[in-house]
């Protein structure tokens, strides 16, 4: 009787098995290993961001060698230099014993390529768009023999200069009276520069590849030389210098977007005039940071956008003594790219809200995503932020915003450094005109003079001295992003450096 009623039970199981309750524990487990794998250190992706190839020869590759294992014989230290192996092996991101077993690598690399789908749809024709009539492109070629590929352009108002860097090291300022002047040559892509109380701050990034070889270095200057004040940064591509504390010493805050690790960390003079570091971030990807005083208590706190893993934006609140205390107010998906945010007050309430732009492609997982472009957070008064507005733009990596047409609301200019060319190439800018803000109504608006050039960066300000805000886009010579021969030729034809869209709006 014994017997026969333990058999029954383990026909029961069979039959249960047979009906999915197996394989309901299994889509369990692998969905829990698909939680704590990817979501230990950012916010969890969704597995159909991507598609199946993408997942299956890019990400899980990479994903496995971060868990000890070797998927379809991937290296990630296969064809570096000594001196990168030993970097790369030092960081502990790629361990050399296992971290999961094979039966639940497989169980989860199955998981994720079944939730995958195919491709992904391009947004380049999700929003129409009209003829941009009231911003006049004035195309630049500053050095039509030497095309040059910018790493660095801010518009300084102070100077009513734009301030470029270059791939060489070579820094300049342009206006459109005098022209190009060279200020100066620092050796490696300048990718910072600030001028406070008559010194200036530049920051060269080292290696502009990704690397884990630190060179990175700061370079403050007066008007009878440089001097290298910090070295062996981990890649930096911004340096916020601000009296922060209001002592009349200026603190450098310094963006270590680095590798596969990096910082962001606070650098304060002492009495013997170097510089003591204090961390404030331990993460990779650190891509902008803007002072400003979040809380209203008198003093000037940090908001910084992390563009690499855990994507987001982290507003550090000044207490005493210089120290910060991290709150991330916005964190996005892993794949969105994340390239710039700009802090405004859209509402016109005193809170300052927040626009974000995702589109960063130049990764291991390059293709068109619907994801990608402008979303607006409004701040509810206690730095809570809400997404309200979402604008699609492939690969949109910059954004300026301003009441560009002095109607009262705030417009947007957006730039993509990878548009869709082959559904869309004129949406490598696109100007956003507000009709009506409560409703998030905008008129989406192209020019064809965008076609003429590869834009990488972009800033606005009065550059003509007319009164109004102007945009201005700078190129990229290099290579980097597949592109049809039609426009690689277009671009090395013109050889232009920048692109000014002069404000026509009466």
């Amino acid at each position: 009787m014994k017997k026969y009623f333990l058999l029954k039970i383990l026909a029961i199981g069979v039959v249960l098995c047979s009906l999915g309750g197996c394989q309901n524990n299994k889509d369990q487990r692998a969905d829990a290993l698909f939680e704590s794998h990817c979501g230990s250190c950012h916010v969890v992706p969704k597995r159909e961001d991507l598609p199946k190839e993408i997942w299956d020869k890019a990400i899980l590759p990479d994903m496995a060698a971060r868990m000890g294992l070797r998927e379809n014989n991937y290296d990630p230290i296969a064809g570096l230099s000594y001196e990168e192996m030993d970097a790369v092996i030092k960081t502990g991101i790629y361990p050399l014993a296992p971290t999961i077993t094979l039966e639940d690598w497989q169980l989860l690399k199955d998981y994720i390529i079944a939730g995958a789908p195919d491709s992904l749809q391009s947004s380049a024709n999700r929003t129409k768009s009209s003829k941009l009539a009231n911003f006049f492109p004035v195309q630049i070629s500053l050095d039509p023999e030497n095309r040059r590929s910018y790493t660095y352009l801010e518009f300084k108002p102070g100077l009513k200069k734009v301030i470029l860097g270059d791939m060489t090291g070579e820094l300049m300022s342009f206006d459109l009276k005098k022209g190009l002047d060279v200020i100066g040559y620092y050796g490696s892509p300048v990718v910072s520069y600030d001028r406070k109380n008559n010194e200036t701050y530049v920051t060269t990034i080292g290696y502009i590849h990704p690397s884990a070889i630190a060179k990175g270095k700061i370079f403050k200057g007066s008007f009878s030389d440089n001097i290298d004040i910090v070295s062996e940064l981990h890649r930096p591509v911004h340096t916020l210098s601000e009296d922060l504390n209001k002592d009349g010493s200026i603190e450098l805050v310094i963006s270590e977007f680095g590798d596969l690790t990096g910082e962001l960390s606070l650098y304060v003079q002492n009495e013997s005039g170097k510089y003591d570091k204090t961390v404030l971030l331990n993460q990779p990807g650190t891509i902008r940071v803007v002072a400003q005083d979040m809380d209203d208590d008198g003093r000037k706190d940090l908001v910084a956008l992390t563009s690499q893993g855990d994507e987001s934006i982290t507003i550090l609140y000044q207490k005493q003594d210089l120290s910060f205390e991290a709150y991330k107010v916005l964190r996005f998906s892993p794949v969105y790219g994340s390239s710039w945010f700009e802090l405004i007050d859209y509402e016109g309430d005193g809170d300052l809200d927040l626009v974000t732009v995702h589109g960063d492609n130049a990764d291991k997982s390059y293709v068109q995503k619907p994801y990608h472009g402008m979303r607006l957070h409004l701040n509810d008064g206690d730095n809570n932020f809400k997404e309200v507005f979402f604008y699609p733009m492939n690969g949109a990596t910059r954004v300026v915003a301003s009441d560009f047409d002095k109607d009262g609301d705030i417009d947007f200019g957006l730039l993509s450094t990878f548009p869709d060319y082959k559904n869309a190439a004129d949406r490598s800018f696109v100007f956003l005109e507000n009709k009506d803000h409560e409703a998030y109504d905008f008129e989406t608006f192209t020019t064809e003079a965008s076609l003429k050039g590869k834009w990488f960066l972009m800033d606005s300000g009065d550059i003509d001295g007319d009164g109004d805000e102007d945009i201005i886009l700078s190129s990229f010579a290099l290579p980097f992003i597949p592109a049809p021969e039609e426009y690689t030729l277009l671009w090395k034809q013109e050889a232009i450096d920048l692109m000014i869209l002069e404000n026509r709006y009466q």
